[in-house]
C-alpha cells in the first residue's frame, strides 16, 4: 500500500480514537501490524501525529483556556485549575521519561498484550458504566488537587498500549467520584500537556532518524488527525452524557477479541 495512503489511514485512526476510551495507540499499533509496517519510523510517526489531535482540543477550548490565562494573576480559581492539571500531569512525566525505552522497545512490540489490555479495559468500563460511584465532582476545572493527582497516577497505566490514556483518566476520575461528563472533559485538559510532552520527547529522541519523506508523511497524518479529532471532541461530551461509556467498552472488547483471533490464526 502507498505510504501516503497509510499516513491518511493512521491519521484518521488517531483523530477518531485519541479522545475516546478505546486506546488510540493500541489501535494504531494493531493497524500497523495488520498493514505489515516493520519500519521503526512508523512508531515515531504514531507518536508525532498526536500533535494534530492536541491542537484540535486547543482550538475548541481556546476561549476558555485564554480566559484562564488572562486571569491567572488575580483569580484563585484559574490558578487552581492550572495547578490541578499540572499535578495530574506530573506522574506521567516522571514515569514516562524513566520507562521510555521499555515502553517503546517492549510494550509497543506486543500485539497480544494490546489485545488483552483492550478487553480488560472494556470490562472495567462496562462495570463502571453500570455501577458508577455516586459523583461528588461535576466541574472539571474545580477538581480537588488530590483528585487530580489520583487521576494522574491512573493515567500512567496508559503507558501500556491498549489501556488508553483517555480510558485510564476517565476510569480514575469516575472511581474518584467525578461525573461522566466532567471526567471526559478533564481527560481533554490533561491530554494537552501529556501528549505535547510525549510529542516533544519522542521528536528529540528520534531527531536523527527523520528525513524529508518522513516529514511529509507526518504532516499528512497530522492534518488528518487534527480534522478528525475536531469532529470527535465536538460530539463526545454530549454522547457520553446521554449514552455513557458502554458503547466504547463493547468496541474495545470486539477489537481485542478479533485481534487475538487473528493472531491465533496466523500462528502468533
Amino acid at each position: 500500500m502507498n505510504d501516503w495512503l497509510i499516513a491518511v489511514i493512521l491519521g484518521l485512526i488517531e483523530g477518531l480514537t485519541e479522545f475516546i476510551p478505546v486506546s488510540s495507540t493500541g489501535h494504531l499499533i494493531l493497524a500497523k501490524d495488520a498493514l505489515g509496517l516493520t519500519d521503526a519510523g512508523w512508531d515515531t510517526f504514531i507518536v508525532l501525529i498526536q500533535l494534530g489531535a492536541i491542537l484540535a482540543v486547543v482550538l475548541l477550548y481556546f476561549q476558555r483556556l485564554w480566559l484562564v490565562a488572562t486571569r491567572l494573576g488575580h483569580d484563585p480559581r484559574a490558578r487552581h485549575f492550572v495547578l490541578s492539571v499540572l499535578v495530574a500531569f506530573l506522574p506521567a512525566v516522571v514515569l514516562g521519561v524513566a520507562l521510555h525505552d521499555i515502553i517503546k522497545g517492549v510494550f509497543f512490540e506486543s500485539p497480544k498484550l494490546i489485545c488483552w489490555s483492550l478487553i480488560l479495559g472494556g470490562l472495567v468500563l462496562l462495570a463502571l458504566d453500570r455501577w458508577p460511584p455516586k459523583p461528588t465532582h461535576d466541574d472539571a476545572m474545580r477538581y480537588p488537587l488530590l483528585t487530580s493527582l489520583g487521576i494522574g497516577f491512573f493515567q500512567c497505566l496508559a503507558m501500556i498500549p491498549g489501556v488508553s490514556r483517555s480510558g485510564a483518566t476517565i476510569v480514575g476520575a469516575l472511581l474518584l467520584k467525578a461525573d461522566k461528563r466532567s471526567a471526559a472533559e478533564f481527560s481533554f485538559f490533561l491530554a494537552m500537556p501529556t501528549m505535547a510532552g510525549a510529542f516533544a520527547y519522542d521528536l528529540f529522541k528520534n531527531r536523527h532518524n527523520l528525513d524529508l519523506h518522513h516529514g511529509g508523511l507526518i504532516a499528512v497524518g497530522f492534518v488528518v488527525a487534527f480534522l478528525s479529532g475536531l469532529v470527535v471532541v465536538r460530539a463526545l461530551l454530549d454522547f457520553v452524557a446521554k449514552r455513557g461509556f458502554a458503547p466504547f467498552a463493547w468496541w474495545r472488547i470486539v477489537i481485542g477479541a478479533g485481534g487475538l483471533i487473528a493472531l491465533a490464526l496466523t500462528g502468533r
